[in-house]
């Protein structure tokens, strides 16, 4: 037993090691196959999905001021689909220069919902035990 101690100590230090790395590039290019992700994901009534994705702004919403604020606006994909966007303004920096018709990259939480769904976790986590999403507008990220 006594030898797999240095093992499960390399893991876990391998393990904690690569969470607390900056994962964006990873899904560099897979934009369109995660529209595809988010359109299985509305079919089939699915939450709690990490994942990437761009489109572009169709709408810009009033704040979500109700407990933590957020800014809130509303990206169309290539595939057609909307999604809500909620980026907590209280933990990242506000897209001051939004604008409709701007393009935007996002990694963050899916949430479904009827009309398309929701991508939230659009930020860091303060305490370290949530993947840290993002958004990118241009060419500034805010997390």
């Amino acid at each position: 037993m006594k030898k797999f101690l240095p093992i499960v100590a390399i893991l876990v230090a391998f393990y904690i090691g690569w969470s607390q790395l900056d994962h964006r590039n990873d899904f560099a290019g897979l934009a369109g196959q995660n529209d595809t992700v988010f359109a299985s994901a509305f079919e089939k009534g699915k939450s709690g999905i990490q994942a990437e994705g761009n489109g572009i702004v169709i709408k810009i919403l009033p704040d979500d001021n109700d407990g933590s604020r957020h800014q809130r606006f509303i990206l169309k994909l290539d595939s057609g689909q909307t999604l809500l966007i909620a980026h907590n303004i209280d933990l990242a920096p506000r897209i001051s220069s939004l604008r409709k018709g701007d393009a935007v990259s996002f990694y963050g939480v899916y949430e479904w919902n009827s009309k398309g769904g929701v991508v939230h976790w659009t930020h860091h986590d303060p305490s370290g035990r949530h993947v840290a999403g993002w958004l990118q507008h241009n060419g500034k990220t805010y997390q």
